[in-house]
Formats: structure tokens, sequence, C-alpha cells
């Protein structure tokens, strides 16, 4: 289990931070505003309504301790460059930091990001991926050594309960969700049957993300 901070809880660091927790990864979630910190109360392990740019609160957060940070403001470029600035030298060993534009991208990384996403960009990205692997709905890259991906049930995978499939066992993944047509069971538990056409949404390492692509047939 990895421990992982979001800073900025908009869409991108909202729905980021919520699947990190929902397989199973401590994370903390800061944003100025205090309702979108509480709409996560319960969710993530733990939620702070703070102003990241004030360098006395991150380090107060124990911000070095963290595996990886991801700073999810695009907006307000200058938070954005000045949080990812302080991250790295308060000891973050990997900032994750969403640029809004090229130029942005570029700052980020001369100033220390490990990685910059661009969210539109990526989708380009993730389009290729799921023409190139068979029954792989959606694909989304975490960092660079944890991804999220849907997965339609075939073969292997059809007719069985998750206990039965043994994922985390023999892949290392977590199934966040298996959604059964309209109906989507979230958290499933071990006696989840899924059958054949249903699509799990797994996350978990890339190695045994590939290793399940491979092995699903």
């Amino acid at each position: 289990m990895r421990q992982f901070i979001v800073i900025g809880l908009g869409r991108f660091g909202r729905s980021l931070a919520r699947a990190l927790a929902e397989a199973g990864h401590e994370v903390l979630g800061v944003d100025l505003k205090e309702h979108r910190a509480h709409e996560l109360a319960g969710i993530l392990t733990h939620t702070v309504q703070a102003d990241a740019t004030d360098e006395d609160v991150l380090v107060s957060l124990g911000v070095r301790n963290f595996d990886v940070a991801v700073v999810g403001i695009g907006e307000d470029i200058h938070a954005s460059l000045l949080i990812t600035l302080l991250l790295k030298q308060h000891g973050v060993r990997y900032v994750v930091a969403k640029a809004q534009s090229s130029l942005h991208g570029r700052v980020l990384e001369r100033i220390g990001a490990d990685r910059v996403v661009y969210p539109e960009r990526d989708m380009g990205a993730r389009v290729a991926h799921n023409l190139m692997a068979e029954d792989i709905l959606d694909y989304i890259e975490l960092s660079p050594d944890v991804s999220m991906v849907e997965v339609v049930a075939h073969g292997k995978l059809a007719d069985k309960t998750l206990r039965q499939l043994e994922l985390r066992a023999r892949y290392g993944v977590n199934v966040v969700a298996v959604k059964h047509g309209d109906r989507v069971a979230t958290a499933p538990k071990a006696d989840e049957v899924v059958h054949e056409g249903d699509i799990l949404l797994v996350i978990g390492g890339n190695e045994g993300i590939r290793k399940l692509e491979a092995g699903r047939g």
C-alpha cells in the first residue's frame, strides 16, 4: 500500500484521489475550498482544507513522508508552480503535476516535476492503448508504476467469483468495481460473480496489469 497526497480536488484531482483510495491506498486530499475537502471526507484516508502554497502548511502535513504527490491545480498557474517547487524542496520523491499548456508543462519540468500530465492530450495515449489491447475499454496511467483499466470479462475472467479469479494473488491488482449491465457494484465482495461481458474496473501495478491483459483469454 502506497501513500499519496493529492493537492487540488477539482474534477481531475477528485477522480484520481477517489480511485486510489478505492484501490486501498492511503490518500490525503488537500484543497483550499472547504466544500471540496468535505465532499471526500470518509472516502479518502484524510482530507484537509488548507492553502498548500503556504510552506508551513506543507511541512505540517509531513509531505516528505508520501510516496507520490499529485498537484491537480491547473487554472492557478502560480499556485501550481509554487506548490510543485515546495514539494520537491521538501523531499517528496515523486511529484506529478497537471499542466494547462505546453509552456506551463515545460516550466513544471524545469522546477522539478517528475511527471507532467496533460489530461486532454493524454486522452490520445489512452485511446491508442485501447486500440492495441483487446477487451480493454479504458486505460489511465496514475503514476509510472500504477494504472487503472476497464476490462471486459471474457474467457477465463467470466462466470467466476472474484475469490475464484484471485486477481490480487495472481497479478497484484485490485478490482474497484464490477459493472453488470446498468448495475455497478462498487467495492465488490469476494463472492461477487463476474459474468460474460461484465466490465471490471481494475487498479494495480503496471506489470500486473500487463500480465492480466496477456493472460485473460
